[in-house]
């Protein structure tokens, strides 16, 4: 269903089509369809309702949450978007009056094709931004979003330090699946109880405080990840600003996670 939602042009790319059908914005001959793996017939009527999602991924849900929450303004900034994929956060960030967005990523042909041919985007593919330097870069960077997969966050921030501007931001993406140890893994890569959440934001935000980041604020992403992981929006500053997360607050916003997304 995703790749015909690609097809037809009622969606830029598989992952935005994705995210239109698990709304249930998609109708097969009259019926709603809320998976992406259902099989259309060559010559049925196709039909997606309502709004759509306003990104070209779900990404950009995640970084609109995130800009409102903490009351961050992007206008006129340069951003360094790790892990870019489709493009959701840089899609997201233009939106909101960013004035050039580096999109990294390991991966090659993902960025939306609209993201491509935009003046404002320098699509770095093919890109470990383990080995990217500030000489990698033609600007100064005032913001960095950071949404990873197979790699633990810790083994990121080091790099961001040498990148971002004093007094710059980071928001980044907080997985558990991919920062608890494999023990705590459940099937299908899920990570379900709250108390391992809470274990793996306090271990990433102990690794930011070594490299001098200041831990600002935290919420929860407005969507699940792809195999329904709660993820969490991690708020940061480089700069040696009064911190703000306590251990009690990590237990809130985590509480207050498996309240609101709930299965």
């Amino acid at each position: 269903m995703d790749v015909v939602l690609t097809k037809l042009g009622l969606a830029p790319s598989r992952e935005r089509a994705k995210a239109c059908i698990m709304a249930g914005k998609v109708l097969v001959d009259g019926q709603r369809v809320d998976k992406a793996g259902h099989m259309v017939a060559a010559d049925a009527k196709v039909i997606l309702t309502g709004d759509s999602i306003g990104y070209v991924s779900r990404g950009g849900l995640k970084l609109a949450k995130a800009l409102q929450y903490f009351a961050i303004s992007l206008e006129e900034k340069v951003m360094l978007d790790v892990g870019a994929s489709t493009g959701g956060f840089t899609d997201c960030a233009l939106k909101n009056g960013a004035k050039r967005v580096y999109a990294v990523d390991v991966g090659y042909g993902q960025l939306a094709w609209s993201l491509r041919n935009d003046s404002r985007v320098v699509n770095m593919e093919r890109t470990n931004i383990r080995e990217v330097t500030p000489a990698d870069i033609d600007d100064n960077v005032d913001f960095i979003t950071v949404d990873v997969a197979f790699i633990s966050l810790v083994k990121v921030l080091p790099v961001l330090k040498n990148i971002l501007q004093p007094q710059g931001h980071i928001i980044a993406l907080i997985k558990p699946q991919f920062e608890a140890g494999r023990e705590k893994v459940g099937k299908k890569g899920v990570v379900r109880e709250p108390s391992v959440h809470i274990e793996v934001i306090q271990k990433v935000t102990a690794s930011a405080r070594s490299f001098a980041f200041t831990p600002i604020g935290l919420t929860f992403s407005p969507v699940k990840g792809p195999e329904g992981n709660i993820e969490y929006l991690l708020y940061l500053l480089n700069d040696n600003a009064e911190d703000r997360l306590s251990d009690a607050l990590i237990e809130a916003v985590v509480q207050e996670a498996h309240a609101a997304l709930k299965e």
